[in-house]
């Protein structure tokens, strides 16, 4: 049997990795735990994750990216995307693709259940991220973030 190469994970090793906890500096319902698959295979211009939200948490805070792209298709469980403030249900076998400058959004597990889900990224040296609800902006370049007020908070 020849050796594994590095771009290739098997389901078992999959299954057998710790999946990291983090939790959105905006959001502390956004609590998800995720198994960051490109890393691991050395991938560098997308980011490409393996995601388990638990029942009653969000993926996110809601926002927008104005230059990277981002999409997510369930593996399994029910929830909910928010999307543009309108909100949507969401199943196993759902897709979603936001385009940059595309429409603010975040997603919910509404069942009881884990959600299961793919997202995958660009990663690109300089960003834009708005998050609308807390009238906030998130400047990236590099590995340098600056998040800044816009004087405008909805959620209160």
């Amino acid at each position: 049997m020849s050796k594994k190469p590095r771009g290739l994970l098997k389901s078992a090793d999959i299954d057998a990795m710790a999946p990291q906890r983090s939790v959105h500096s905006l959001n502390e319902r956004a609590i998800r735990f995720k198994n960051s698959l490109g890393d691991i295979t050395g991938i560098t211009q997308f980011g490409f994750h393996l995601v388990t939200l638990m029942p009653g948490h969000e993926s996110t805070e809601y926002h927008r990216h104005l230059y990277e792209e981002e999409c997510i298709y369930i593996l399994s469980g029910i929830g909910e995307a928010t999307i543009d403030d309108e909100v949507y249900e969401v199943a196993s076998g759902d897709f979603m693709g936001f385009a940059r400058e595309g429409a603010a959004h975040t997603l919910t597990n509404t069942g009881d259940n884990p959600l299961v889900f793919i997202v995958a990224g660009q990663r690109l040296e300089q960003d834009v991220c708005d998050y609308p609800r807390k009238g906030k902006r998130l400047y990236v370049s590099g590995r340098n973030k600056v998040l800044i007020d816009l004087g405008i908070d909805r959620t209160e």
